[in-house]
């Protein structure tokens, strides 16, 4: 019996060992998988840096300076990264011998070629104003430059140089596949140098830095510098996923955030420049504004997203697809438009006349309509609205509790007041209550209250009436829809118990 139990008690262990065994390769298989999915570092950057090398170029632009361009005490490096002449004029100065005569001056950047026929990307803004432009290849030949196009609401540009070679290309990676922690490689000329190449990760994706209206810049630490704009951000492929542009730096040297046009954004604006000379963008014809979280309990939306619509274009595609003022439009040609500033880029970035769907959120319901869209002119597509006001208080009228608001009818007499012409239509606001919810949304006299939870208002009464509904209706929120210095904007305003 006792070997009978000392059996019985083997065979246990043994199975126990080889469950264990088991658990012990799943989990070793798996950290391999994870392993390869997330690659780790090099132990050295030294072939992918040698192959890539020669593809980059540097930029150089000469032009003409005007003695009065620059005035007295000016310091700044200029954004062509002309550093001959920031040194030249900083001695100048300092030596009280500021130049009489026009002259010419030098601005360098980085470049790298997409075409192994010569076609070369950099920025907008360092080939800008130029009279001349060359690019010097690594192996030191100076080839002259034509300006095939350029994009300054991108800061990106096409150059074309005529050789009899074949130059070495790169090719385009795709961005939105690049991971934050990826590491990356930037090649470029930094001050002037030439061919200098600097290793990091991307930081985060993106970013946006005020300087244009698609701005959606990769951060990366890896080191760059002035004269490294327009130079390519590699990944370990050696795939260009980003146009180096940027960089944030209170000395004006690297501090580790730098920031790249990602290839998604950048391969379609070069071919557009290389197709057509010029960049030519879908227009949807709206004035949108930020869905904040009052805002989408105002319009009883389960979530802050999306672009609300302040007003419509008189013409443009969104009025002929029945886009209505008060819409918040959730997706446009089958993405997700997750914030307000997302959506200017998704319409640019689209071919013009093409019909796309765009869902709407309306009245609490979604709703899917079908757009043209035109092309962009100038400054117009899905913009952000503005709103500023500023008025004097006024006699008081009818007092709206739960707003903090008086109230009067726009006739004759409110109009010439406020000076309001006869195309604003509502109720105009001639008082606010200090503190109240009305007060902190900046609201003023003078400013004309045209919707009330998308229904239009032509009476004090009318809009008292409209927030009881809401009230009764156990909602703490009313949207209202206000006419001001000129424009629409969608106000949400919590109702004063």
């Amino acid at each position: 019996m006792a070997v009978a139990k000392a059996v019985t008690y083997d065979h246990g262990a043994l199975r126990w060992q080889k469950w264990l065994l088991g658990v012990t390769v799943a989990i070793g298989m798996l950290s391999i998988a994870a392993a390869a999915k997330a690659r780790s570092a090099p132990d050295s950057f030294a072939d992918l840096a040698e192959e890539l090398l020669p593809s980059v170029v540097n930029i150089i632009t000469t032009q003409t300076i005007e003695a009065n361009e620059q005035t007295e005490g000016e310091q700044q490096i200029p954004q062509g990264e002309n550093f001959e002449e920031f040194f030249r004029d900083f001695f100048e100065r300092r030596g009280g011998r500021g130049p009489q005569q026009p002259r010419r001056g030098g601005a360098q950047g980085s470049g790298f070629i997409i075409d192994s026929d010569g076609l070369i990307v950099t920025n907008h803004h360092v080939i800008d104003g130029a009279d001349e432009v060359a690019v010097r290849l690594q192996d030191g030949t100076v080839l002259d430059a034509e300006i095939i196009g350029t994009d300054q609401k991108t800061d990106l540009a096409l150059l074309k140089v005529d050789t009899k070679i074949d130059l070495p290309e790169t090719k385009w990676g795709d961005s939105n596949k690049a991971r934050i922690g990826d590491w990356v490689l930037a090649i470029g000329n930094p001050f002037g140098l030439g061919g200098s190449v600097s290793a990091g990760i991307i930081s985060a994706h993106s970013r946006d830095i005020r300087s244009g209206p698609y701005d959606n810049f990769i951060q990366t630490d890896a080191a760059i510098n002035r004269g490294n704009s327009g130079g390519p951000l590699f990944n370990m492929d050696g795939e260009v996923i980003g146009v180096n542009s940027a960089i944030y730096s209170p000395s004006g040297g690297s501090v580790g955030i730098g920031f790249s046009i990602p290839s998604a954004m950048a391969k379609n604006i070069i071919e557009q420049l290389e197709s057509h000379g010029e960049v030519r963008r879908g227009w949807l014809g709206v004035h949108i504004q930020t869905v904040t979280e009052e805002l989408a309990e105002g319009l009883r939306l389960d979530e802050a997203s999306g672009a609300l619509v302040a007003s419509v274009a008189e013409g443009g595609p969104a009025e002929k697809a029945g886009i209505k003022q008060g819409d918040v439009i959730l997706e446009f040609n089958g993405r997700k438009v997750p914030e307000m500033r997302k959506l200017p880029l998704m319409v640019a970035e689209t071919p013009i006349g093409r019909e796309v769907d765009v869902v709407v959120w309306r009245k609490g319901k979604r709703k899917t309509v079908q757009v043209d869209l035109g092309q962009l002119d100038d400054d117009v597509v899905a913009a952000v609205a503005p709103s500023k006001s500023e008025k004097k208080n006024e006699r008081k009228t009818s007092k709206v509790d739960d707003l903090g608001l008086y109230l009067g009818k726009l006739d004759d007499e409110t109009r010439q007041r406020f000076k309001l012409n006869d195309s604003v239509n509502g109720v105009v606001i001639t008082d606010v209550v200090p503190n109240s919810s009305a007060a902190e949304k900046s609201l003023r006299p003078g400013d004309v209250i045209v919707e009330v939870d998308q229904e239009e208002v032509s009476d004090p009464g009318q809009v008292a009436s409209l927030v009881g509904k809401a009230k009764d209706a156990g909602f703490r929120v009313v949207t209202l829809l206000v006419f001001k210095q000129g424009e629409y904007s969608w106000v949400a305003i919590k109702l004063d118990s």
